[in-house]
């Protein structure tokens, strides 16, 4: 588990599994493959009469060119009721067809079934928090395959927007109110939910893995990361932490990002915001995670949010015995 959330902190790995076309990723829902299919019928139609309509204004063009210099526009006809009808009825008939194939699957999409795993999300600048039945926390959404999957969104900032790509699902994620989306997954496999609406500066980095694994594999996940404590010391768990929640903002190796690096952090003088200096110590760390807003470090904007009520006491212990060894 340690070394998974160490590759995690370097670089993203390759999205599996492979396949899709040249405008969609694999299929890997219930939902995906009518999704798709009314994507291509709007696709195909809209091609058709680009092509014709682009194909017949060349012709025109060509056709009733001025051919001298002294030809006159003559008059031509000026209404044709059967072509009138033509090019009003098609049209309807085809927009009235999107329309159906559109809300059917809307409808499909915004409803539910009755029995399906409920997961909690909780989205943020610029980092997604996924809360399991059991009360476990992660950054990463773990899900069975062949199991109907509904997630509860809400935002602890502004609006964003949780988009998996391959299971053709989309939905907002609002402050004070909570949204839904379900899916059911059906190919094994890792994929990725990006934030589909602009959220401020890292927003293109706001991404978490998706894991759809074998519902015996599932189990195990999720009473493996229950309680990490049994298995790691507190500076393990505190790196796992630090890798979860802060590193889309925050590095460990010295590195400048939206907020301060966390390399030798742990026991220097900080200088704040306001001019003042303070030592990073438990304190301080502790104070930075509950009320990120009480002491900014020099150079930085106030745009971190808070950690209460998220991160338990041992949790924030935690980060802190992970900060020492990083200062060593």
């Amino acid at each position: 588990m340690i070394n998974g959330v160490l590759a995690q902190e370097t670089a993203w790995p390759s999205v599996s599994p492979e396949g899709g076309t040249l405008w969609l990723p694999p299929e890997a829902s219930s939902a995906a493959s009518y999704t798709d299919d009314v994507f291509y019928f709007i696709y195909w139609v809209s091609l058709f009469f680009f092509v014709l309509i682009n194909a017949l204004m060349v012709y025109f063009v060509i056709r009733y060119r001025r051919r001298t210099a002294d030809q006159r526009a003559v008059s031509g006809a000026t209404h044709n009721t059967r072509l009138e009808i033509v090019w009003s009825a098609v049209p309807l008939v085809l927009v009235v067809a999107m329309f159906y194939m559109g809300f059917r699957g809307y409808m499909d999409l915004v409803n539910p079934p009755s029995e399906a795993l409920e997961i909690h999300v909780l989205a943020q600048k610029w980092s997604w928090n996924f809360t399991y039945p059991n009360g476990h926390d992660d950054s990463e959404l773990h899900v069975p395959v062949d199991h109907n999957i509904r997630l509860t969104l809400t935002s602890n900032d502004v609006i964003h927007s949780l988009s998996i790509p391959a299971f053709r699902v989309r939905c907002d994620a609002v402050p004070g109110r909570y949204t839904h989306l379900w899916f059911r997954p059906t190919r094994i496999g890792e994929y990725l939910a990006l934030c589909s609406e602009y959220c401020g500066t890292t927003h293109s980095d706001m991404i978490a893995r998706v894991y759809v694994q074998d519902p015996a594999e599932y189990a195990k996940w999720l009473a493996d990361v229950s309680d990490p404590f049994r298995e790691h010391s507190f500076a393990d768990v505190g790196r796992m932490l630090v890798a979860r929640r802060c590193s889309s903002c925050h590095s460990i190796d010295g590195r400048a990002n939206v907020g301060p690096t966390f390399k030798s952090l742990f026991g220097r003088e900080v200088k704040l915001a306001d001019g003042t200096t303070v030592t990073a110590d438990e304190n301080y760390i502790r104070e930075s995670l509950i009320y990120p807003g009480r002491q900014i470090v020099a150079g930085y904007s106030p745009v971190m949010p808070t950690f209460r009520g998220q991160l338990k006491d041992r949790e924030i212990t935690a980060i802190i015995e992970y900060f020492k060894e990083l200062a060593e």
